[in-house]
């Protein structure tokens, strides 16, 4: 497991930059009491509470709302417990990439699983979208192990960008809840979903290529020997 402390952390979305500075302000200014442990325990919290406010939405538009609070806490959690470490010289890197991980597979159950049952969202379109995000986790820990890099983002998208796309289109399923394409309704987290499961499904394949050749090239068969 020595590999995990060499991996080298790869973030290019569009707000890498505003996002570190953020942390790193209020990594310095979090109590002593509160540590990495914490803040993973309440991502994984606000997982399972996004997940009941679109259960809830089914009933309430407030749910909605809620969902946006909550989406917000995850990223709090879940963006500053890795930050609060190395500005304080915790690291755990075995543990904290296992624990954090876990806790990212097991909050997409709890997300996709509400969506699923919001009524904005079909339990196909749900399940579809759960497991081209989960398929694409495995090829991020797998390039993780064997190439030494871990990749937080793609195409200048990471977790924080689909936070808030998230969070914008709760706000405009409150006026516009359908899309209308060719003459036919549809859900809008519908329509939405499948371009997102789209869209993780391209970049699981450019990954999976670029990754296969580059070991391949890494270790190649060795050459037939002339008799």
């Amino acid at each position: 497991m020595a590999g995990l402390r060499e991996a080298r952390r790869s973030h290019t979305s569009v707000l890498a930059p505003l996002e570190t500075r953020a942390l790193l302000w209020l990594a310095a200014r979090l109590p002593w009491w509160v540590n990495s442990d914490h803040l993973t325990a309440l991502a994984l919290a606000a997982m399972l509470m996004a997940g009941v406010s679109y259960w809830l939405a089914r009933v309430s538009d407030a749910g909605l709302l809620l969902a946006v609070v909550f989406l917000g806490v995850n990223w709090f959690g879940d963006s500053l417990d890795g930050t609060l470490a190395r500005v304080r010289q915790h690291q755990r890197p075995q543990y904290g990439f296992y624990v954090d991980h876990v806790v990212d597979a097991v909050g997409a159950v709890f997300l996709l699983g509400g969506l699923g049952m919001s009524g904005y969202m079909s339990p196909m379109v749900a399940l579809t979208l759960l497991i081209a995000y989960l398929l694409l986790l495995v090829e991020t820990f797998l390039a993780t192990c064997t190439l030494g890099t871990f990749t937080m983002s793609h195409f200048k998208i990471g977790p924080t960008e689909l936070r808030i796309l998230l969070a914008l289109g709760n706000l405009v399923l409150l006026v516009h809840p359908m899309a209308e394409i060719s003459g036919r309704t549809y859900r809008l987290l519908d329509v939405s979903g499948i371009i997102a499961a789209g869209g993780m499904v391209l970049t699981l394949v450019v990954a999976v290529t670029k990754h296969t050749r580059t070991l391949y090239l890494a270790e190649p068969l060795p050459s037939r020997k002339i008799a």
